[in-house]
């Protein structure tokens, strides 16, 4: 329907080269091709933490744990 063929492509190309310069479209490749290494690497760093559900519960059991050891010292501060 919207079909691009090589003609137009080489249209556009020749359109943002006289807009932009050389340059300048250097600079935008180099700009846009650091932001997506910034992207994949802040991706992969999001996915090696350990996510919120799992830190929460590991702080659950270090509660729980010590809730139960103020139990048992409850307990037996009473039987003495």
């Amino acid at each position: 329907m919207f079909g691009m063929g090589i003609p137009e492509l080489l249209i556009i190309l020749a359109i943002v080269l006289l807009l932009f310069g050389p340059k300048r479209i250097k600079s935008l490749g180099s700009d846009l091709g650091s932001a997506i290494k910034g992207f994949r690497s802040a991706v992969k760093e999001d996915e090696n933490k350990p996510s919120v559900e799992s830190n929460s519960n590991a702080n659950d059991k270090v509660i729980e744990g010590e809730l139960n050891k103020q139990k048992e010292q409850t307990k037996q501060d009473n039987n003495v």
